[in-house]
């Protein structure tokens, strides 16, 4: 089931062929068999020929599962089976809230994506949804959240077609203290950029991102 990438707790799930998954876990059925692909399996290893068996959302099995049953089988050959795709700078935060299931990403393999290039979710205060009204407005958005916690608890009920990870953009904490006008803090609102930095790490984003190209980005010094 996709899930929220949290903090330093994630693990990025790859098809590991590993000797333990190459028997079979147990004698039942699986919900699924992959047969006859050329298994390319994320560890830089060279393809091989087999089956993957999954059994409640989960791979059992890889190998030759032979005339094991299932309640669903797809038929392979003459195509790759690999793991999905990441995408390490994907701009869904928004998207993903107008159709969870993201048809652009699962149709191109893309499985996980890490967003919050610069700008990110949150935090939200109200004279950022003032500023960028017309974003919002156009995907008819409510922004209902302000901290990145509340927004993962958004996600989390509505549920998502990928799995998700989250940076806190350099650019988002500047606009939360500073607008966006070309100024420099002062030693006091730095310490309140730290601060939100701070309780964004703890909410589960995954590091800080900077995007200098776009203001007002590009008005803070080193």
């Amino acid at each position: 089931m996709p899930k929220l990438f949290r903090c330093s707790t994630f693990v990025v799930f790859l098809l590991l062929a590993l000797p333990s998954l190459r028997a079979h876990a147990s004698d039942a059925p699986y919900d699924l068999i992959i047969r006859n692909g050329h298994i390319i399996d994320g560890t830089g290893s060279p393809w091989y020929f087999g089956d993957i068996g999954i059994r409640d959302g989960r791979i059992a099995a890889i190998g030759f599962i032979g005339s094991a049953t299932s309640k669903h089988t797809i038929d392979a050959h003459g195509m790759v089976v690999a793991p999905g795709f990441i995408d390490m700078l994907g701009q869904s935060e928004i998207t993903i809230l107008v159709n969870p299931h993201l048809p652009s990403k699962i149709f191109q393999g893309i499985t996980s994506e890490f967003t919050g290039e610069g700008g990110s979710a949150a935090p939200l205060n109200d004279a950022i949804i003032k500023a960028d009204r017309v974003s919002y407005e156009h995907y008819k958005i409510t922004p209902d959240w302000r901290t990145l916690r509340q927004y993962f608890a958004r996600l989390e009920k509505q549920g998502m077609g990928i799995n998700l990870g989250t940076y806190v953009g350099a650019t988002q904490v500047r606009r939360m203290v500073l607008g966006d006008d070309n100024l420099q803090p002062t030693p006091a609102q730095l310490e309140q950029m730290k601060a939100l930095v701070r309780d964004a790490m703890r909410d589960g984003a995954v590091g800080v991102s900077t995007s200098l190209q776009y203001a007002p980005a590009p008005y803070a010094p080193t």
